[in-house]
């Protein structure tokens, strides 16, 4: 789960995390007034509050040649003018898509005297199962950008799980930064506080692009915290930090129903029970020439209603022009995910390709009712045949 970078300030200033002064705001009027209590400071600073990075560099679709979601302000004019530009207006950066994202938040921050610019995160890494804080020199840059162009700059430590991390974990991430003095005591302390709000609240990922140092300070300018769902339930604070309003309205009813959607830019719905069989299923769409438009896992005590939901869900995407059901009946029985796709086909008047793959407990039963249900199902005997099948139907159903 993803919140705005106000909310993750206000939870790293409970870490004492240092951040600059701000104040977010849900109106224009709300802007002035968080810049009239921010004071007479020589600059204020106006950010677009949404759920995607390059905020900065991006462009409004009623402006595409105006400025983009951050913007320097040194009057509370300055500050009204760029909150009337930005408040119900869509951004466009390279993370949204083309599409772009409604504005409905502003976060109206002091705009610090900058030293320099770092990069900080903290994150699981895979290859080595620790929790590992990665820093850079290259702050304010995509870390993506550096990895790829200029590996070595980018310094990683690991954390030791039963110790946590130690004062010499916290001196070798300063060092990397070139830091010194009370600069590197006010950075040592920093990691320190960042690596506990990372255990605390069950984030996936912690990142602060740029990290700053202001006189003797380093702090975050910005942030971006990524928490584990299936963590939240041990953190209700955390969990009241959601806004629906970012998330895609079908990823927000998969996640009430209690399934696993992540919608993707291809033309094949995919309807599988158990995550790696559905990454393995999406691949081998791929390989036989189509494009998966989403990610959906049933899960493996999935009931027929839940399934008609993730059904519906498949075809309320206008880029879905075929569909490949495919189960490996576990826990998960042949004939429940049947009834499921046949009451939904039914209900929302199926009109693309279904090519279906059972396989496992009832499947004679589920495959019997899939014969039955009178809808134009094309039945698949294995994996390999279900891909083959519904690239080929997903395509002449295109051409016609």
């Amino acid at each position: 789960m993803n919140i705005h970078e106000y909310q993750a300030k206000e939870l790293l200033k409970k870490y004492d995390v240092a951040v600059p002064a701000g104040i977010p705001a849900m109106s224009v009027d709300e802007a002035v007034k968080a810049a009239e209590e921010l004071g007479d400071i020589p600059l204020y600073v106006v950010k677009a509050q949404i759920h995607a990075g390059g905020r900065g560099a991006g462009h409004f679709t009623d402006n595409p040649e105006g400025k983009g979601g951050v913007r320097l302000c040194k009057t509370i004019d300055e500050v009204k003018a760029a909150a009337e530009a930005m408040m119900g207006k869509v951004l466009v950066t390279k993370q949204t898509g083309p599409e772009g994202k409604e504005v409905q938040r502003l976060y109206v921050t002091d705009g610090v005297d900058i030293e320099k610019e770092y990069y900080c995160s903290v994150l699981l890494d895979r290859a080595t199962s620790k929790v590992t804080f990665m820093v850079s020199l290259e702050g304010g840059m995509e870390i993506e950008e550096v990895a790829e162009e200029n590996p070595d700059a980018i310094k990683r430590v690991a954390i030791d799980p039963v110790g946590g991390i130690t004062d010499g974990d916290a001196a070798e991430l300063a060092d990397a930064l070139e830091l010194s003095g009370a600069a590197k005591d006010s950075a040592m302390t920093l990691f320190k506080n960042l690596y506990k709000c990372y255990i605390d609240t069950d984030a996936a990922i912690v990142e602060i692009n740029p990290l700053i140092l202001a006189g003797d300070d380093v702090m975050a300018l910005d942030a971006k915290i990524n928490f584990d769902p299936n963590a939240l339930y041990r953190h209700p604070e955390v969990a009241a930090l959601r806004d629906e309003s970012e998330e895609d309205a079908n990823e927000k009813v998969a996640h009430d129903n209690e399934l696993s959607y992540v919608r993707l830019d291809g033309n094949i719905g995919c309807m599988v029970n158990g995550a790696g069989l559905a990454m393995s299923t999406m691949d081998i769409i791929k390989l036989h020439g189509g494009e998966p438009a989403n990610f959906l896992d049933v899960g493996g005590g999935a009931t027929a209603e839940r399934v008609t939901v993730a059904f519906k869900i498949i075809l309320s995407d206008p880029n879905v022009k075929g569909i490949l059901v495919n189960i490996f009946g576990g826990i998960m029985k042949c004939d429940v995910i049947a009834e499921g796709v046949i009451a939904a086909a039914k209900e929302v008047d199926l009109k693309v390709p279904l090519v279906v793959r059972l396989e496992g407990t009832n499947v004679e039963k589920g495959k019997e009712l899939m014969a039955g249900s009178g809808l134009p199902i094309i039945a698949a005997d294995n994996l390999e045949d279900a891909a083959a099948k519904v690239v080929a139907a997903t395509k002449q159903a295109e051409a016609a």
